[in-house]
């Protein structure tokens, strides 16, 4: 027996290969009334895997203003869905959710996927996709701000600084996904995140448990070893403080380890600096005595809660 199509359905609508970058699906609404939004693709390129983001909408009439978290791993590894094991999910998300702010959690192509700035542009391609469909997903457009750890600490501060108009910035933002959009940000949280790769490609990398294989992180997000003659100008291309001179950078809160054995807090002192002399507002907070992912800090809830007051207050929402 032949069936009727569905209402609203129009053959002529349909095209090969079909638009991969649609409206999302209806969510799921959760007792706490928190609509979830689970494995959107937002971006593909053929022969790897979809670039997946969730999203989480508080319970209440929006639209919202959102975060978009950004996983660290040294671009090595690491999953939209877990923090670093020192931060609980339900802690992080919950402070956001509690706060008024839609969370949305992205993935992003690894470096022995693609090199730099393959990351930059999954990030870009993600805020398009969740400009283009903000009303679908009880998103405000217009308030939308990047949190991002380690790998994608560095990744939330490129995000922040680099646009059509900085050096090279339309090789930077790529045309993935929904293809095009604006892709600024209001504020940036980044922990503990890279911003020099010059200097930090010369910093001795911490000893590895025995057998462990773990590649260089830096000549893997590059694509070169550090001998090669064009090393530097890549990493130079890669670091944010390259960006941050000469730029209008939006609100910055950096948070960092002054014991920190991986990514030194230099680093992030490097990064304020540079943001200053930019005239921009930025916040550098020293965790004292905390290692990277913040181990050895008494009070991570804090920490969290500092980033989410930071957010909440310069997208426009309560905390």
């Amino acid at each position: 027996m032949t069936q009727s199509p569905p209402a609203g359905f129009d053959i002529a609508d349909m095209t090969w290969p079909p638009p991969p970058f649609q409206s999302p699906v209806p969510p799921v609404t959760g007792a706490d009334g928190v609509r979830r939004f689970d494995g959107i693709t937002y971006a593909t390129t053929p022969g790897y895997r979809p670039r997946l983001l969730d999203v989480q909408v508080p319970a209440g009439e929006g639209p919202f203003p959102a975060v978009v978290w950004i996983h660290g791993g040294g671009w090595l590894e690491g999953d939209r869905r877990y923090p670093p094991p020192t931060v609980p999910a339900p802690l992080l998300h919950g402070a956001v959710l509690a706060a008024g702010l839609a969370l949305v959690s992205i993935d992003y192509r690894h470096s022995l996927e693609a090199p730099f700035p393959a990351q930059l542009h999954d990030v870009k391609a993600a805020i398009r996709y969740v400009r283009r469909f903000a009303g679908d997903l009880g998103i405000d457009p217009d308030r939308i701000g990047v949190w991002g750890e380690s790998a994608g600490g560095h990744l939330a501060a490129l995000a922040g600084l680099v646009g059509p108009g900085s050096p090279d910035g339309p090789a930077l933002e790529g045309a993935h996904g929904v293809g095009s959009g604006e892709t600024g940000v209001l504020a940036v949280v980044d922990w503990y995140g890279v911003s020099d790769l010059v200097a930090l490609s010369a910093h001795p990398m911490p000893a590895m448990p025995s057998g462990a294989e773990f590649p260089d992180p830096y000549e893997a997000l590059l694509g070169a070893a550090a001998s090669d003659p064009g090393f530097a100008a890549l990493a130079r291309a890669a670091s944010p403080v390259t960006y941050a001179e000469g730029s209008n950078p939006p609100p910055f809160l950096l948070v960092h380890g002054t014991r920190d054995g991986l990514v030194p807090y230099s680093q992030s002192e490097s990064l304020a600096g540079a943001l200053t002399r930019a005239g921009g507002e930025v916040t550098l907070r020293p965790v004292d005595g905390a290692d990277h992912i913040f181990l050895g800090s008494p009070d991570i809830v804090a920490i969290v809660d500092e980033g989410v007051a930071f957010l909440a207050g310069h997208l426009g929402t309560r905390a």
